[in-house]
């Protein structure tokens, strides 16, 4: 009896513990949902800061045709600020919006709005090349001369904003084992990196030889990105994701006054950081 006694005792810890094993496996599996990406969308908001290259830009219109050289710019920062969180003033502050999807556990695609903002440094030195005959007092016919960038001559900004619309490609890596992080579903670390292109749809802010102040949405060219960041998710589905973006932007069309025969056109590289909050989830 007593060997009975013992062999059903041996059985019965031989199954709890089959049945503990399956259950942990079936928990350690459940735990995996950060290991796969394929299917996910994600959704985030965030701010930016930029740095401008200096840019020729180029004046036109039916009496006067003239380029500034290596005209100097900065962005226009809001600051950490309830605005950016406001949907009635969202537009006032930088931002950058995403909505993506990963095609595999890697590689994720995405439609972006960076509104970066460009402001053309006031009442700096600049030169000037071309004529100028609009009945103004800078009317005068210039080869390569010192002029300085006061308001009456020219105000010169895109800042509502300058919009960069465009489609980017990105591959994403778990870190997380080098930090030592086993369970990801509670933090996870990411590598990110990606290229971009689209559109550049400013509202161009400018008053230009004593013209009528001009502010309006106009497609006005293209720009091309690549990027590099640091994802950190939390409990599966919420992230804080920090990017260093380096872009070229090129805009041959830029409305500068009411009258359509006024444009100027510039091209110019960017340094934009960005901060982005988000969401990772499956439908």
């Amino acid at each position: 009896m007593k060997h009975y006694y013992l062999h059903y005792s041996f059985l019965f810890l031989l199954f709890t513990n089959f049945a503990f094993a399956q259950e942990q496996k079936q928990i350690q599996f459940k735990e995996q949902y950060t290991k796969h990406n394929k299917g996910k969308f994600f959704i985030s908001w965030g701010g930016n800061r930029e740095v401008y290259s200096k840019s020729d830009v180029t004046f036109t219109g039916k009496d006067y045709n003239f380029t500034l050289d290596n005209l100097k710019a900065h962005d226009k920062p809001k600051g950490w600020n309830i605005d950016y969180i406001n949907p009635s003033r969202m537009t006032i502050p930088q931002t950058n919006f995403r909505l993506g999807y990963f095609l595999n556990d890697h590689y994720s695609i995405a439609i972006g709005l960076d509104h970066m903002k460009y402001v053309m440094t006031q009442n700096q030195t600049v030169n000037i090349t071309g004529t100028i005959d609009a009945n103004t007092p800078f009317d005068n016919v210039y080869n390569n001369t010192p002029i300085v960038t006061t308001e009456d001559f020219l105000k010169y900004e895109h800042t509502d904003g300058l919009n960069y619309i465009h489609l980017e490609v990105s591959r994403n890596d778990d870190i997380s084992s080098l930090f030592g992080i086993n369970n990801t579903d509670k933090v996870q670390i990411n590598l990110t990196g990606g290229a971009g292109a689209g559109v550049l749809y400013p509202k161009t802010n400018t008053t230009l030889l004593g013209k009528l102040r001009h502010d309006d949405f106009h497609v006005s060219g293209y720009g091309m990105s690549l990027k590099q960041g640091l994802n950190i998710t939390f409990f599966k589905h919420f992230y804080i994701q920090g990017e260093l973006k380096e872009g070229y932007i090129n805009m041959q069309d830029i409305r500068t006054t009411q009258s359509p025969d006024d444009k100027a056109s510039q091209s110019f590289f960017f340094l934009e950081r960005l901060i982005n909050f988000g969401v990772i989830f499956k439908v």
